[in-house]
């Protein structure tokens, strides 16, 4: 992660920084990228699944890289947020909020933990921030051959959501909660996360600390 952080620069586009990230991916020992990079700077990080654009990259903006590999065919999701230059007041509060709850819902995980409460721990969190509204999507996902396998980690809904399976021993899956203000932009911090017989074993290791570039 650190020299994927490390490929963002002022001037560059989403789309060449996307490339450069993918680059890093096949030159780390990964089969090849788990998924299309998300690369969303400045108002573009208000949408979660922003593609890359020809947008340059400035002073100020808060950048959302999200990116994995494969490696012996089994999958890694990481996202974080960074700035190019020192972050404004603002930026700080809106990521101190993103990873107070990522670390909240990490907190949650065990086994026999019902996964609409591993997504209320991160929810919840961003709602005693005035953030609750502008985090839109699930907390996280299994991960494993697929990018995107069960179990899905999210909010009960009547129609969609309603089975309230527990996480178990042995499952992988990702926690990542967002903040998305449209016009602003975002942040998202991702981390992959395995379900231990005693509670919970962070599998990525990179600094979930506001990186100033």
């Amino acid at each position: 992660a650190a020299t994927v952080v490390l490929a963002v620069r002022r001037g560059r586009t989403e789309q060449d920084l996307a490339l450069a990230i993918d680059w890093r991916i096949r030159q780390a020992g990964f089969e090849r990228s788990a998924f299309d990079t998300i690369v969303a700077s400045g108002p573009n990080a208000a949408l979660p699944h922003a593609r890359p654009s020809g947008r340059m990259i400035s002073e100020g903006d808060l950048v959302v890289l999200d990116f994995g590999g494969v490696y012996d065919s089994y999958c890694v999701d990481l996202t974080r947020t960074v700035s190019v230059g020192t972050a404004g007041s603002r930026a700080r509060e809106v990521y101190g909020a993103v990873r107070d709850a990522h670390d909240r819902a990490i907190e949650a995980v065990a086994p026999g933990r019902s996964r609409f409460d591993i997504d209320a721990a991160a929810r919840n969190t961003l709602a005693g921030y005035g953030l609750g509204w502008a985090f839109g999507h699930g907390t996280g996902h299994g991960l494993g051959i697929e990018v995107h396998e069960e179990p899905r980690i999210a909010r009960r809904t009547p129609d969609v959501e309603s089975t309230d399976e527990a996480v178990a021993a042995g499952m992988v899956f990702t926690i990542e909660p967002g903040a998305y203000l449209p016009g602003w932009g975002g942040v998202r911090i991702e981390d992959d996360v395995l379900v231990t017989d005693t509670g919970v074993e962070v599998l990525t290791n990179a600094l979930t600390e506001l990186i100033e570039i």
